[in-house]
């Protein structure tokens, strides 16, 4: 058993957080707070390969294993979450199509993808149709070699420049079950009836953009139907869905870490009565508290991803860590913010996006209740034996 790092993902970690901080960390407060696309920092990310992560070294990718991949996902969102989240939707639409697609699908996507020439996001979420994806209403009619798709899609992440974007839809609205006659396919930038419109209001989350879409009779050629057989779509997005859990937990676990970097930090400066309020035995048992959670979190993350690298299925581990980890982001940052006192609810400081960036992790890949149901029914199955 070896809680540690190996010396590859360390010197991988070491090179993620001097990007942070020349790239991220300096503007990041001036963007969120203007809506400035981060187009330069996107740049330096291609730069490292990391639109890359997910996709296979064969086509041009890192190929990166799972810990490595939380690894991305918690130092960026240590300096800015919204910069993690361009990467998140698009390194799962990598995920589906690498272990999905066809052969032809891979060769004419996947190396554009690894570079960040071509990104990409994921069409699940619809306004009638959340956490339960098998009541979508979007429908994809066979029409000779294509596909005539009509619907509507929202909160999609990285809408204006996914090409393509792996859309969940029905190609037989009567199947019962309904899973079976759901199929993904994958729609270009361009496609006759299909829109991107408004750009969604969000409370934290800023960086990128969270779009609405509508089909109308969208034509998307038949060979883009991901892996080429309908009817599998619901267990292909559920699959990547597995590996967007650990993207979020890592996501919330640099959230709860730069909170508690924060709070130790200003603890250490600030003086109150005569004295550093971190001699205050308050601000003590709030600090340990957090450091508590934060390494909790940790620990259940790359545990998570080291299952996942080791082929196992790990929707109890992924869940365990998606809940404790943004259950620990939405705590610290309360807690760092009330540390600061007056000043954590100032945009001068860090600490006040941290807070509006939090509450999104309990909810993003399944809210924490259907996460603690997917775990108890793993449980109850016997086939996840906990101790």
């Amino acid at each position: 058993m070896d809680f540690e790092l190996t010396a590859e993902q360390r010197l991988f970690r070491a090179t993620l957080r001097d990007f942070a901080d020349r790239e991220i960390r300096p503007v990041a407060r001036e963007w969120e707070a203007s809506g400035r696309y981060p187009t330069e920092i996107v740049a330096g990310m291609r730069e490292l390969g990391l639109f890359g992560l997910t996709v296979p070294e064969e086509y041009g990718g890192l190929g990166a294993d799972l810990v490595s991949f939380a690894l991305v996902f918690e130092e960026l969102s240590k300096a800015w979450m919204g910069i993690a989240g361009i990467l998140g939707s698009h390194t799962l639409a990598c995920w589906m199509i690498a272990r999905h697609g066809t052969s032809g699908q891979k060769e004419r996507y996947l190396p554009e993808l690894a570079t960040g020439a071509r990104r990409s996001g994921i069409g699940l979420t619809e306004p009638g149709a959340g956490t339960d994806l098998q009541g979508i209403s979007t429908v994809a009619r066979r029409d000779g070699d294509r596909y005539l798709v009509s619907g509507t899609k929202t909160w999609i992440t990285n809408a204006r420049y996914a090409d393509p974007l792996p859309v969940l839809v029905k190609t037989d609205p009567a199947a019962d079950p309904a899973h079976r006659g759901m199929s993904v396919l994958l729609v270009e930038a361009g496609t006759p009836g299909y829109r991107v419109l408004r750009d969604l209001p969000k409370l934290g989350y800023k960086g990128t953009e969270s779009c609405e879409i509508v089909m109308d009779a969208a034509e998307v050629p038949a060979d883009r139907l991901l892996g080429g057989v309908e009817g599998r779509g619901l267990q292909q997005v559920l699959s990547a869905l597995e590996i967007g859990r650990i993207n979020v937990a890592a996501r919330s676990l640099g959230i709860a870490q730069a909170a508690y970097d924060a709070a130790l930090a200003y603890a250490g400066q600030r003086e109150a009565f005569g004295q550093k309020i971190h001699d205050f035995q308050a601000i003590q048992m709030k600090l340990a508290d957090m450091a508590i959670k934060v390494q909790s979190a940790r620990l259940l993350v790359y545990w998570a991803a080291s299952r996942a690298d080791a082929g196992r299925r790990v929707d109890t581990e992924a869940g365990m860590a998606k809940t404790v980890a943004s259950e620990a982001a939405i705590d610290c940052s309360l807690a760092a913010m009330q540390i600061h006192g007056g000043y954590g609810y100032s945009t001068e400081f860090d600490v006040e996006r941290l807070y509006r960036d939090a509450p999104l992790m309990s909810i993003g890949e399944g809210t924490n209740d259907i996460m603690r149901t997917v775990i108890a029914r793993g449980l109850i199955s016997g086939k996840d034996v906990i101790g």
